[in-house]
Order: C-alpha cells, then structure tokens, then sequence
C-alpha cells in the first residue's frame, strides 16, 4: 500500500514546494505568465513581448515551467517548424493570483517609489 504524501511545509529548507515557490516568484515567470494568460505564442511573440529578457532567460524559464507542468510546448510538423507555449490547466491554476501581484505592482507602484526615496533620503542624514 503507498505511504500518503507528507503535508508541504515551504518553511522547510528540505520541502520542495519551496521550489515551486522559487519559480513562481521569478520575475521572468510572473511576466511569462501574463503574456501567455493572452493565448498561445511563440517563443519570439514572448521576447517581444517581454522587454530585457535574453533568449538564454527566456528558454530556462519556458523549460523550468515545462517541467513543473504549468507550461507546454508544441511543436507543429510544419516547414520551418513551429513551436507554440501555453499554460496548462495547472498554469491557468495560477492565472489569477499572479495576475493580482502583477495588479498590485502597478497599482502600488508609486507608493514605493515614494517609500525608496524617503527611505533614502533618511539613509543619507548624517546621524548626529
């Protein structure tokens, strides 16, 4: 009989949901995530698509999302061949809390902005 799975504790250093954690809290994968939350796209669609991104950036982080099942890849027999990415069900999972943190950095992003700059304007007082 199988042994039922543990409970997931990412507070764990040795559970992997910290992993999981990892990849989505990645800059390049909340990105990839909004542009593929549009449709299927091509690997050069999300290079245009996602500003500052490197083709080596881009190619780990479709591959890593792959393997953790939120991403597929398609390859269609055409000439030349063509490669579409797309959230899987379990991607599409994760659709709506990371298009919330995606709001909320927009929606809040003056009040850092703000917060940085008085931060630093504390940091540079000399301490009497």
């Amino acid at each position: 009989m199988p042994q039922p799975m543990p409970p997931f504790d990412p507070y764990s250093a040795a559970c992997p949901s910290r992993q999981a954690l990892d990849r989505i809290g990645d800059r390049w994968t909340i990105l990839v995530f909004g542009a593929l939350d549009d449709g299927p796209q091509r690997f050069t669609e999300l290079a245009r698509r996602i500003e500052g991104v490197s083709q080596k950036m881009l190619t780990q982080t479709l591959r890593g999302l792959e393997r953790d099942g939120l991403v597929t890849r398609t390859v269609h027999a055409t000439v030349p061949p063509r490669v579409d990415y797309e959230l899987t069900a379990l991607g599409r999972t994760l659709s709506g809390p990371i298009a919330a943190l995606e709001k909320w950095a927009m929606d809040h992003m003056a009040d850092v902005l703000a917060a940085r700059e008085a931060y630093d304007t504390r940091r540079a007082q000399p301490v009497a």
